[in-house]
């Protein structure tokens, strides 16, 4: 079973975390590497910078971001692949520092990470 969790970046790190990977394309203001206690930044999985920009975290614009941003992820099922199986083993749980916990990239991630195979 597959133990995928979301969290923002400001939130500070847990136990229940497991393997904390930030799935941002730029680094969260106001966040040292130190304090993020990050065990990967994956940054090829971040929403492009036109997507990113044009959604520009409009909670009206979220579902036909969530297409897009599939749409983006098809050519990278490599990195899907592996996150899957390292939350087969372990709990992860993926960051985020958008102040939406709900209309945000690693929502959409968290889904399709979840979906079966």
């Amino acid at each position: 079973m597959k133990k995928i969790r979301i969290k923002r970046i400001y939130d500070a790190p847990s136990e229940n975390d497991g393997q904390r990977i930030l799935v941002d394309r730029i680094w969260p203001r106001g966040v040292s590497k130190k304090d993020a206690q990050l065990d990967d930044w994956i940054r090829p999985l971040a929403p492009s910078d036109s997507l990113r920009k044009w959604f520009n975290h409009d909670p009206d614009k979220f579902e036909e971001f969530s297409e897009k941003y599939r749409s983006e992820l098809k050519g990278k099922e490599d990195v899907l692949r592996e996150l899957r199986e390292k939350a087969e083993k372990a709990p992860l749980t993926l960051l985020y520092g958008a102040k939406d916990t709900v209309h945000n990239q690693a929502v959409v991630l968290q889904h399709i990470l979840e979906e079966p195979q």
